[in-house]
Formats: structure tokens, sequence, C-alpha cells
């Protein structure tokens, strides 16, 4: 094993990023393949059933429809579907751009989650949404890395607190530190929203509900699961859950950023994106790097090793 880390170690960096651009080529090559067996069958019969009930409606009602009539129809509520508005039931009559679903809507830029159940009509509102989001998206970004560096901080303080106490090596800390704060997360930010919608939204299985959530936290948004979206609601629990999940999307993003920060900062990770950088003499941030773990394996030993003696002076 160990001769087989000095081989990679001796590999060129341009010979490193090209055995994980094609480590990455795999995996995507590999998760396809994977969709493709489980979503493939059901994509099938799902086209196989429309075909199906579009052959019994034009069978029974046929001669009273024009040629492709249907299809046309189709088409026309399909289109005004992909922008959010939906001619099923009365709705989306009071619901397609109001305050809330414009709130959600503008998150979903700004935190690059695109929930795709809403788009612009309006050319007006699409040059619009090009220049709010190149305007807000940088300004959001800082605000997150800003509200990073203030709770990290805060965070270090339990993991330290216990490798002084129990004694840890700054590796063991780090890694018990991080692991706790993802579990936090995702107990706080995911199992317990998936519960709460799975109980409150009687069409969604627990699967589906931990599914959104994971979506909306990793910033995916695929869009095909939204809570209260168009199910006749009362226009108070519509409003409540709409600025709900605004809440929820906000707060779970900064703590999802802060769990990865927490990952990044193991010495397993950085000897990792050490492993793929040039040769050469220490910058700056290798030294600040350095210069921070040794501060947490001083903060980790007892107080009489913690300040030794001084030699005396000759």
């Amino acid at each position: 094993m160990d001769s087989g880390w000095h081989t990679m170690g001796a590999l060129r960096p341009w010979a490193r990023y090209g055995l994980l651009v094609g480590a990455h080529l795999l995996a995507l090559g590999l998760g396809a393949a994977v969709l493709q067996a489980l979503e493939g069958p059901p994509a099938l019969r799902l086209q196989a059933n429309l075909r199906a009930e579009l052959a019994t409606f034009q069978a029974e009602y046929g001669a009273c429809l024009p040629p492709r009539a249907l299809e046309e129809l189709l088409g026309t509520a399909l289109a005004a579907q992909a922008h959010g508005v939906s001619s099923l039931g009365n709705g989306s009559e009071t619901r397609n751009w109001d305050l809330p679903s414009a709130l959600l809507f503008t998150a979903s830029l700004l935190t690059t989650t695109g929930y795709g159940h809403m788009a612009p009509l309006s050319a007006g509102g699409k040059a619009f949404c090009v220049v709010y989001t190149a305007l807000g998206l940088p300004a959001s970004l800082a605000l997150v890395a800003a509200l990073c560096h203030c709770l990290l901080p805060l965070l270090r303080h339990p993991g330290a607190w216990v490798a002084i106490h129990w004694q840890l090596t700054p590796a063991t800390a780090a890694l018990l530190q991080a692991s706790g704060l993802g579990l936090l997360v995702a107990g706080i930010f995911m199992l317990l929203p998936a519960l709460v919608l799975w109980g409150l939204q009687g069409d969604c299985s627990l699967l589906e509900a931990i599914y959104f959530c994971f979506s909306s936290l990793s910033t995916i948004g695929l869009g095909d699961l939204l809570p209260g979206h168009d199910h006749g609601l009362h226009p108070v629990l519509y409003y409540l859950g709409q600025f709900a999940l605004l809440g929820y999307l906000l707060l779970g993003l900064l703590a999802m950023l802060l769990t990865v920060e927490m990952f990044l900062e193991l010495p397993q990770v950085r000897a990792m994106v050490k492993f793929f950088r040039s040769r050469g003499p220490l910058n700056a941030e290798d030294e600040g790097g350095i210069l921070g773990q040794d501060e947490l394996a001083l903060s980790t030993l007892p107080p009489s090793a913690a300040a030794p003696e001084q030699a005396p002076a000759c």
C-alpha cells in the first residue's frame, strides 16, 4: 500500500488531475447506467399507460373532436404548466406570482436551488431575472461567506472542549466534531422536516419527503415535488407553508455550507487536496494551515504541558 501511494506521489500534477477527471467521468457513467436501469422501465410503462388512455379517450369522444385537437390542447396545457400555470381546478388562479410564491422564487434564484415550478412569462421578467441574479447572487455568496466566518469559530468550541477533556488528537477531534455537526444538521434540517412533510402531506411518502429535503439543501431543486403546490390548501396554511419553506431553504443552506466547511478542514481532506497540488515551496495558505493545526494541537495539551519551562538563558 505504501509503495502504491509512493508511486502515485511520483506522478506529475497533470497526470494526477487526469486520474481525477477519469474517475469523475467513470462515476458519471456509472450513475447514468444505474439511473437508466432503474428509471427506464417505469418511464416506458408510464408512456404506454398514457398512450392507452389517449386511445381510449379518442375512441369514445373522437367523433366530437376535430383531428389533432386533443394533442394541441394538451400541448398548450403542458407549455403553461412549465411556467407554473395550471388549468386544473381553481388552486392556481390566485397563487401564481403572489407574494409568498414570488419570495420563494427569488430565494430559489439567489440560492441556486431553482425548483422549476415557476418561470417568468414576460420578456421584462426574464430580463429582470438575469440582472437580479447577476447582482444578487454574488451578494448572497458574500453574505453566506461572512456568516460562515462568524459561526465556524463558535462551532469549534465544543470540539475543542471535548478534545481537551478527552485528551484526543487534533485529527480525531476534528473528525468527531465534523461528524457530530453532520449528524445534527441531517437530523434537524433533513429528517425532522421530512417527518413533518410526510405527516402533513398525505400523497407524499417518507422517501419522497427525504428526497425533497435533500434536493433542496443540496441546491439541486429538481422541482418534481413541492409541498402545498396546487393541492387546494386553505389560504392561511398555504401562506404559512410558503414562508416556512422560504425560511427552511435559507437556514438549511447555511447549515449545509457550515457542515461542508467543517469537513473541508479535516486533515484527511486537506491531505487529499494537497496531493493534487504541484510540488513547490509552501505558500501563505499552507503555512497558515500548518499554524492552525499547531494551534489546535497545543490547545489539546494539558495546562502543564501547554507551557513548558524555558531553558535558562546562557
